[in-house]
């Protein structure tokens, strides 16, 4: 089973306890009370931070996550932002939903909020923008109250393909794409949608 990149931090340490606990549990029976949890846990933690290949779906706009579409809403500017919830269960590596070209990668400091919360806008976030053959697509990765870290895997002047790897939220949250003006969603709120593989426009 591939892993995501930038789980290290959190997964050594504790296949590290549980690998130590579980051989002293054979001398001693009572290090089973923390082997125990600590093998659960890094069965959990491996399951969280998988990362499956995919193939790419048909849609011209990818989604970038894995999760259930949690809102859709015009913009001022003509744009339509999809809103997409990732809850712990989901994997968390994000995928570009277009090809082209990481003209920005830029972090915003903010709160930890639940990513479900109507402020949750203002959390820590990453804002990335691509050159795309429909133009500019924005699209952010949204921390939430359990999910404290974002791990950008490219930075300003990558190439990206479509379906490409380009990050990591580690215990889920929210990630918004900005349609661009013109184009109309196809999925709906309550629609889970996996990443590189679900469409988001109508095409």
């Amino acid at each position: 089973m591939r892993l995501a990149r930038g789980v290290s931090p959190w997964l050594l340490p504790t296949v590290a306890a549980s690998a130590v606990t579980s051989l002293l549990s054979r001398r001693d029976r009572r290090w089973a009370l923390a082997a125990v949890p600590l093998t659960a846990l890094t069965g959990g933690m491996l399951w969280f931070f998988r990362d499956p290949e995919r193939t790419p779906g048909p849609g011209r706009i990818l989604s970038p996550a894995d999760g259930v579409v949690q809102s859709i809403d015009p913009w001022p500017d003509g744009r339509t932002r999809v809103a997409i919830f990732m809850s712990p269960l989901n994997v968390h590596v994000n995928r570009a939903p277009l090809a082209g070209t990481v003209t920005s990668v830029e972090h915003v400091s903010g709160g930890f909020l639940p990513a479900f919360d109507k402020d949750s806008d203002k959390n820590e976030r990453v804002v990335w923008h691509l050159d795309t053959a429909l133009g500019d697509l924005e699209l952010v990765q949204i921390a939430g109250a359990v999910a404290r870290r974002i791990v950008p895997y490219l930075a300003a002047g990558a190439k990206v393909a479509r379906a490409e790897r380009i990050g990591l939220i580690r215990f889920g949250s929210r990630v918004d794409v900005y349609l661009p003006e013109g184009i109309a969603p196809a999925v709906s709120v309550g629609q889970k949608t996996v990443a590189g593989v679900t469409g988001l426009d109508r095409g």
